[in-house]
């Protein structure tokens, strides 16, 4: 997949010249609407003979629009989001510089210089999709702005259990900890990546070492509490429990941001500055403050076999 990122303006009316079927949207998290609207702009590319192209934007518009705080946390940071729609077999991905330039375009503007001059030949989108200064355009005006120059489909509204599959909604569930619905709506589970770095290294003087996750992306971050999840190592994956939160047990004030560590059932090796894949399966329990080490350590031996035992059924 060739990725071409673009700022407004742009010119590339004289290089862009295959036809595109292209889908357009945000699609913060991949999830299981935004693949059908991308997998309906890759079946059509192939029965035409085009190339078949998606075009996203970033930073999330909110940012830009002054709707939310400028430091937010995606399902996908971008990174994440290209290798998904680079799985789904996609030639050409547009990444858009979402700036105030952009926002402040007409509909017509838009559609001028990011459809008809780019050679799409062919545009989808999803039923909500926007464009243009505050959103005017919309999939009804589409016909009009069109100058009859491509054609265009509508993507309906993916429902699961009578609710409409959107990023928001996988949002709610990250933020209530609920990752166990997640793959109903993304399709699979909610997932992190990081580096793992040194912690306090308390784990290891109770019996249960920790890898310690850093972030360099900007993930949303699940509810604090106790995990099963799978860490991914190089090529394997290993079952353990993780604890995303504020340590009350050792710490008397509140640090600024959670910690997210990871214990591994039956792994000893050294992985400091490993990058790793976390996938979180099922909350377990609420953080909470134990009045002593030996309680503590017999808390994470019950969620350790509670884990097992959640991926001895699953398996």
């Amino acid at each position: 997949m060739k990725t071409v990122y673009l700022k407004h303006p742009h010119d590339l009316a004289r290089v862009e010249t295959e036809d595109k079927a292209m889908a357009l949207g945000y699609f913060d998290g991949i999830h299981l609407g935004h693949q059908k609207v991308i997998l309906t702009a890759k079946e059509i590319a192939e029965r035409k003979g085009y190339t078949s192209a998606v075009m996203t934007f970033h930073p999330h518009p909110s940012v830009v629009l002054g709707r939310s705080n400028p430091h937010v946390k995606y399902i996908t940071p971008l990174d994440e989001k290209i290798k998904q729609i680079e799985k789904l077999g996609i030639d050409k991905l547009f990444i858009v510089t979402f700036d105030k330039t952009i926002a402040n375009l007409t509909p017509q503007e838009f559609v001028d210089d990011y459809i008809i001059g780019l050679s799409v030949k062919h545009a989808v989108a999803g039923f909500d999709f926007t464009y243009g200064r505050k959103g005017s355009g919309t999939m009804e005006t589409l016909v009009f702005h069109s100058r009859n120059q491509f054609e265009y489909t509508v993507v309906d509204k993916v429902a699961n259990h009578n609710e409409k599959v959107s990023s928001t909604l996988i949002r709610s569930l990250i933020n209530e900890g609920a990752v166990e619905q997640i793959p109903e709506y993304l399709g699979r589970f909610y997932e992190v990546k990081g580096t793992v770095v040194k912690g306090d290294q308390r784990g290891r003087t109770i019996g249960f070492p920790t890898a310690n996750l850093a972030f360099e992306d900007p993930y949303l971050i699940p509810k604090t509490g106790v995990y099963a999840v799978k860490m991914k190592l190089g090529s394997d994956w290993h079952e353990g429990v993780c604890n995303i939160g504020y340590k009350p047990t050792f710490n008397e004030s509140r640090p600024d941001e959670p910690t997210m560590e990871v214990h591994l059932f039956n792994f000893s090796q050294s992985i400091y500055n490993e990058q790793v894949a976390v996938k979180l399966c099922k909350r377990l329990r609420g953080e909470r403050k134990f009045s002593s080490l030996d309680e503590l350590k017999a808390q994470i031996k019950k969620d350790a076999e509670n884990t097992k035992e959640y991926f001895s059924l699953k398996s």
